[in-house]
């Protein structure tokens, strides 16, 4: 058998998912087991049922899987066991064996973000979720949700709006695009950004794939980002994911009258961090992600609009070692008063710190 043969065999083991599998395995190659006996099978902790699925498995659904692999260029099969599967997904309790992919497959290690919430959202909701979404991709991250409508979809068309990429992990496989009103969306994420699933390619959507497909979502992401949802909400479950594999959980605060946002008021009394800018957002995040540009995006967002323009000039001319105003003015070429007040700000985004007199740069990466 060649390898995506033997990589959908194994998950076609009857009970058996990616963590038994491993415990199983015990450090062994999952590919050794097709060239193990039914004794040695047995010995490893397989059934009956399970060895007879290992040794003869189902050729006809895989060579169809095969079959829609093979139909585009920009179809993937990725297993735990590639280099290509995310590190983030690997550190939850249920990691999936397979990754259905359609897309750019290289956005599963990028840096990611996820926005989630209400599939009926109020219109500002709507509004609030887009510019996240802009304002995320601008930065150099990738926008994942679960191509729901309401909040999911416009967390997908804000990124696509913002020249940047998505992510949409699917409750279905990708051959059953749901739900239908977002086939288009589905088709614009494909071009720029990535659709995921752990179903094959022709499993229609079940109630009990969108708590799965939730801890994807969450589990890809460094956060998760609720802009609405109610007490009782599936939101909220990618939240909860979120919090037990030790992600960051963001919530947009709303009117107290509005239901639509008491699960986010929840969140929030529970220690979910209120945010209302995307600068909340990155402020959390580890500098280590950023590229030297996209840190750039970073600073900018703590300064005032004011500060913005002029600060890399400033930034660029305090030294490593101390410098005085004075000598920042000359080397800036800007006011004195300019410079006054950029050199605050510099000093608020922890970028300088005040000397006995003049100011040490601390940041050399911007």
């Amino acid at each position: 058998m060649d390898r995506a043969t033997q990589l959908l065999a194994l998950d076609l083991i009857p009970g058996v998912g990616c963590y038994r599998l491993r415990k199983k395995l015990a450090g062994r190659s999952p590919f050794e087991l097709f060239d193990s006996s039914s004794q040695q099978l047995a010995m490893m902790g397989f059934s009956a049922v399970q060895s007879q699925a290992i040794k003869s498995p189902d050729f006809a659904k895989i060579e169809q899987v095969k079959y829609w692999l093979e139909q585009a260029e920009n179809r993937y099969l990725i297993s735990y066991f590639d280099d290509q599967y995310p590190d983030l997904l690997k550190e939850i309790s249920s990691p999936p064996l397979l990754l259905f992919c359609q897309g750019n497959v290289e956005l599963l290690k990028r840096p990611q973000i996820a926005v989630v919430g209400s599939r009926t959202p109020t219109i500002s909701a709507k509004e609030i979720a887009k510019r996240l979404a802009k304002q995320l991709v601008e930065h150099n991250l990738v926008v994942t949700s679960g191509l729901a409508t309401g909040i999911d979809s416009c967390a997908h068309v804000g990124a696509i709006v913002g020249h940047g990429q998505t992510i949409a992990v699917l409750g279905s496989g990708l051959n059953v695009i749901y739900p239908k009103s977002n086939i288009d969306l589905a088709r614009k994420i494909i071009n720029t950004g990535l659709l995921v699933s752990e179903f094959w390619p022709d499993i229609p959507p079940n109630a009990a794939h969108f708590p799965r497909r939730n801890r994807i979502v969450s589990g890809l992401s460094l956060g998760v980002v609720v802009v609405e949802a109610a007490e009782r909400s599936g939101s909220l479950i990618t939240a909860r994911l979120a919090a037990e594999q030790n992600r960051e959980v963001f919530a947009v605060p709303g009117s107290i009258n509005n239901p639509k946002v008491q699960g986010c008021h929840k969140l929030i009394n529970q220690g979910a961090k209120l945010i209302t800018d995307v600068a909340d957002i990155i402020d959390e995040l580890p500098e280590n992600i950023f590229s030297a540009v996209t840190l750039h995006h970073k600073i900018s967002s703590r300064l005032s609009p004011q500060s913005r323009l002029p600060f890399d000039i400033t930034l660029e001319s305090v030294g490593f070692e101390l410098t005085s105003i004075d000598q920042v003015v000359e080397l800036s070429h800007l006011p004195i008063e300019t410079v006054l007040e950029q050199l605050l700000s510099l000093e608020l985004a922890g970028l300088i710190i005040l000397g006995s007199g003049g100011y040490v740069r601390i940041k050399g990466d911007t």
